[in-house]
């Protein structure tokens, strides 16, 4: 009896093993692929940021005119302007414009501009367009503020300000603090808003593929979800874990035998 006890315990123990234990197939990057690592077709093609509704943006006028720098820049900009900007913090809401519903940011002396689905430079150019008949010889910059992406899942929540244009997936996940060793590579969700709505898309980050994909840049907004593994019941991750697992296993294991079998001895007081 003892023998068919050890036998089953043994077992059972071997298939939670199996399916409990985090390899590093699991876990690692750029693994080619095969087997259960997907392939990607060269579908990667980063394409600019085209702006939204909604979206908050940045003008500076660049004019020889002082009183044209006075006027749309405060002065021609303060130095703690100058510093925010070079550092990326926060700017006042006096330099800042919201494209509004029609599409359209509200200019002082110009009005209405539409700068909805272009990008930077077109946005740029229309603005530059629409003062050169008041205000010549006049440059733009304009720049996006609430360019961000969030993670969450997990036990890894962030929101995170995009501190450049271009973010590929991997830098995404180093910013958030990368994926737990107890999370599902396999199956890394992207929220991404488009002009066709919201939309849902998954791929594999172990593959060394996906840098040829459409997933391997993030684009602003994108939410990025993580989700647990499966194999998550014993939590082993290494041979010690292991080890730890089939003595503690064993040894419950043998005090209930024990037990049951001390029970079974004892006399009937009848």
């Amino acid at each position: 009896m003892l023998k068919l006890f050890i036998r089953l315990s043994f077992y059972i123990i071997s298939i939670c093993f199996i399916s409990s234990c985090v390899t590093s197939k699991t876990i690692n990057y750029m693994q080619a692929p095969g087997f259960d690592i997907p392939a990607y077709k060269d579908s990667i093609k980063f394409t600019d940021y085209k702006l939204r509704v909604g979206d908050r943006i940045y003008v500076r006028i660049y004019s020889t005119d002082d009183k044209t720098n006075a006027l749309f820049n405060a002065g021609g900009g303060s130095g703690m302007e100058q510093t925010m900007m070079a550092s990326g913090g926060p700017i006042s809401d006096l330099y800042t414009y919201v494209v509004e519903d029609d599409g359209c940011i509200v200019f002082p002396m110009i009005g209405d501009v539409h700068l909805v689905g272009q990008t930077i430079r077109e946005a740029t150019t229309s603005l530059e367009k629409a003062i050169e008949p008041l205000f010549k010889f006049s440059s733009v910059e304009l720049r996006v503020l609430n360019r961000s992406f969030s993670v969450i899942g997990n036990g890894n929540s962030a929101y995170i300000t995009m501190p450049q244009e271009k973010i590929n997936i991997f830098k995404a996940l180093a910013l958030a603090g990368d994926i737990g060793i107890f999370d599902d590579r396999s199956k890394i969700k992207i929220l991404r808003e488009t002009e066709k709505g919201v939309q849902i898309k998954m791929f594999d980050v172990r593959s060394a593929d996906i840098v040829h994909s459409e997933f391997y840049y993030i684009e602003p907004n994108d939410v990025i979800y993580i989700q647990p593994l499966n194999e998550q019941f014993f939590r082993i991750s290494n041979l010690s874990g292991f080890v730890s697992t089939v003595v503690a296993t064993f040894s419950f294991g043998v005090l209930i035998y024990d037990s049951a079998q001390r029970i079974g001895q004892t006399p009937s007081t009848n």
